[in-house]
């Protein structure tokens, strides 16, 4: 575990972030930063609590999953669970579009 897992994430973290609008972009550039890690860890938990309550309208389940992806840039933990699950979402959604292009006439 360690580097390896932190440069995974990493990468991923930059192709989403790369197909992003820049203004959102600019913003998870910020939050990605070493030095916001005192705003990326309370609105890791924050967004996980949230989640929760994901029966109400605005909170919801889409939290959950960025909560835990905020909180895998500082807690080495979550880095390779999280990794794994973002390679895998990549496979399914790229399999997905395939699929979804191949029905078009």
């Amino acid at each position: 575990m360690g580097d390896k897992d932190q440069q995974r994430l990493d990468r991923h973290l930059d192709g989403f972030q790369d197909k992003l609008p820049e203004r959102v972009a600019g913003w998870l550039s910020w939050l990605r930063r070493p030095a916001s890690r005192a705003v990326r860890i309370p609105a890791g938990f924050l967004l996980i609590a949230g989640g929760v309550f994901g029966f109400l309208p605005i909170l919801g389940l889409w939290m959950l999953p960025l909560g835990i992806l905020l909180l895998a840039i500082d807690v080495p933990l979550l880095q390779r669970p999280t990794g794994r699950v973002l390679v895998r979402g990549r496979l399914l959604w790229s399999k997905w579009r395939r699929r979804s292009a191949q029905k078009r006439p």
